[in-house]
């Protein structure tokens, strides 16, 4: 049914039409109206046969959900930031494990400096965990993807976590077409796991591994999420079917035929970079765009076959490795080695800055005519260079990094 939500509201529906077993939940902005709204349908008795745990801390929360998926709950939480950051060691120990847990992750900037507003440096900071990690790009995939991550976590014992963009996505109010329970019902078996803790068939779960075989437990988890690729797919293909109409796998692109010049990007911002290259198409240049769906496990073999035709790639970044540079743009550049096509990094959108269509637009022409991006590259968009150079002018890099520090905290 169609209804005007909020997105927050739209995933709280998505997850209680799953029949979570038990919702552990400690409360971090962007992501507290999701199980604020779960907790109401408990209190209700619309989740009659949940139990919903409130926890005293995020690694609590997690530790909470690890619990309950050995017993054989479906089990479901979510938080945002340094949430996600102070449950980080029991956040590998799910994906150790190979829990079936589901998590939505709100995302939003990892301090210091302290920001509370969105970008994706929380789920980059974990993406070596052992989840899988799904981005939406619109609330509407973010209901979706919530779905079939119960299904994936369930039939391949492993957590999932949704990635959704903060407050662009989780505070916005749009038309969200939430399928019925029975609909879920059909795509959604009964939850079943193995092994299941037991006392009357104790098992060892989480046991000391030495060097003789850590490495092919290393190697199982990798060849595990080799093969949850195709599932994401097959998956994705089975619940759009359902419900009539596309639901995103590993990656959607956009005008991507005849392109020469394609703009990656995740979450959100996809919508603005599709704006860009109706811009860019409308006067000429032969542009496309792809977004990711699945970023862990990576979808190298795909990226590469649709990117392999395009002279220029240019990839959208929410988050930064410090002495690095663009994270997903790593991963892009790792995907395409031996082809001839350049990869450029745009960083974008850090700390919640507004990515305008004509900034982008700009960047993104300077590279289609062949010139070098207009303040080099990685280009770190909409730069403020006035601020950035007196700093840089000042006499010592710690220096630096305080005065700018106290100069942001006086405006």
């Amino acid at each position: 049914m169609r209804e005007q939500m909020e997105g927050s509201r739209g995933v709280a529906e998505a997850v209680a039409l799953s029949r979570p077993q038990v919702i552990s939940a400690y409360p971090i902005t962007p992501q507290s109206h999701i199980v604020e709204h779960l907790s109401v349908m408990v209190k209700d008795g619309r989740l009659d046969s949940c139990r919903f745990v409130n926890a005293e801390s995020e690694f609590g929360a997690m530790s909470i959900v690890i619990g309950a998926a050995v017993a054989g709950s479906r089990s479901y939480t979510a938080t945002a930031s340094q949430g996600l950051l102070f449950m980080a060691e029991a956040v590998y120990n799910a994906g150790g494990l190979e829990l079936p847990i589901v998590m939505t992750v709100g995302n939003r900037a990892v301090g210091a400096p302290i920001n509370i507003w969105n970008d994706h440096s929380d789920a980059m900071a974990v993406r070596d965990a052992g989840w899988v990690q799904l981005f939406a790009t619109s609330n509407q995939e973010a209901v979706d993807l919530h779905l079939l991550a119960f299904r994936l976590a369930q039939e391949a014992s492993i957590p999932v976590m949704v990635c959704m963009d903060g407050y662009v996505l989780t505070h916005a109010f749009d038309e969200i077409d939430v399928p019925s329970q029975q609909q879920v019902d059909e795509f959604l078996p009964p939850f079943r796991t193995t092994p299941v803790l037991d006392p009357a068939d104790p098992v060892s779960i989480g046991s000391m591994v030495g060097p003789e075989a850590f490495t092919e437990v290393r190697y199982l988890a990798y060849a595990k999420h080799q093969e949850v690729l195709q599932r994401i797919t097959a998956l994705a293909a089975e619940l759009g079917t359902l419900l009539e109409r596309e639901v995103p796998a590993l990656v959607r692109d956009y005008r991507l035929i005849a392109s020469e010049t394609v703009i990656v990007s995740m979450g959100s911002v996809s919508r603005t970079v599709d704006r860009v290259v109706d811009t860019l198409r409308a006067g000429g240049r032969k542009v496309g765009s792809m977004s990711l769906t699945s970023y862990r496990p990576f979808p190298a073999a795909q990226v590469r076959a649709a990117l392999a035709v395009a002279k220029r790639v240019v990839v959208v970044d929410r988050a930064m490795s410090a002495g690095a540079g663009g994270i997903v743009t790593a991963d892009v550049r790792s995907a395409l080695s031996g082809l001839d096509v350049r990869v450029y990094s745009v960083m974008a959108g850090l700390g919640g800055r507004p990515v305008r269509s004509s900034s982008l637009l700009g960047v993104v022409d300077h590279i289609v005519r062949g010139e070098p991006p207009p303040t080099g590259e990685p280009v770190f968009l909409d730069l403020d260079r006035t601020v950035v150079d007196r700093e840089m002018a000042s006499a010592s890099l710690h220096d630096r990094t305080m005065t700018m520090k106290a100069g942001k905290a006086s405006r």
